[in-house]
């Protein structure tokens, strides 16, 4: 058996910006960026793309990723899940004849990604027992004081917080959306990634940014910059 392989996932479709997974982000496509934080780790056994896209089939090629199949119609449409992708990768695998112990999925639109939590977080899989690993972020202001707008009127949403110091609430925190650690066997029989025994990683704000306008795109690219600033390229 096989211990790890990096799954890819990258439709073809994209509405809210054209051609996302292969649009460049500075100087190259942003799928790259996913996939030589993948080969920089050099921690998988093997780094796939899943698309249902010849162009960024050849695209994911062209970078060192291997696409040894299509998706199939059923996962290429807007209502599958990152688990139905998975499934179907892992199923596929085992029909040619590879088993993996451990499966980690990174978005390909995800260039802030790192590999050194690649790395970390396979080292808390194995260490802690645990089904997955999951980046999050802390959210910048306590959501319990968060507000609401109804028939024109401010309200909060939880009221009991009204008078709470913002230092006695607890911290809460969102999905980074950049990668998954999972292992296969749990994946499998539960099909879902986040269960009773997901266990964290926390990034900073800096390392994260949900990609889903031009807007956000924008940020995403201040910043790489100010990290590459900090770190320098070889060392993300």
């Amino acid at each position: 058996m096989n211990e790890t392989v990096a799954i890819i996932p990258a439709r073809g479709g994209s509405k809210r910006i054209p051609r996302k997974n292969i649009r460049p982000f500075l100087n190259k496509p942003i799928i790259g960026y996913s996939i030589e934080a993948a080969f920089r780790s050099n921690i998988f056994d093997e780094i796939m793309v899943s698309t249902d896209d010849r162009e960024i089939a050849e695209i994911a090629v062209s970078y060192g990723a291997k696409v040894p199949f299509l998706r199939s119609v059923v996962t290429s449409n807007d209502q599958a899940s990152t688990v139905n992708v998975l499934e179907e990768v892992l199923i596929e695998y085992r029909r040619l004849g590879k088993e993996f112990k451990y499966c980690c999925c990174i978005y390909p639109a995800a260039p802030l990604v790192s590999h050194f939590n690649l790395i970390k977080g396979l080292e808390m899989l194995k260490q802690n027992n645990a089904d997955s690993v999951i980046p999050v972020v802390r959210f910048g202001s306590p959501i319990q004081r968060a507000l609401k707008i109804e028939d024109g009127r401010l309200l909060m949403v939880c009221p009991d917080y009204a008078s709470t110091r913002s230092q006695d609430l607890m911290p809460m925190y969102y999905d980074a959306g950049q990668f998954y650690w999972c292992k296969v066997e749990s994946l499998l029989l539960q099909k879902k990634i986040f269960t009773e025994n997901s266990e964290p990683i926390e990034l900073s704000e800096l390392e994260v940014q949900d990609i889903n306008n031009e807007e956000d795109w924008a940020m995403a690219e201040v910043k790489y910059r100010i990290i590459m600033k900090k770190i320098g390229s070889s060392g993300w």
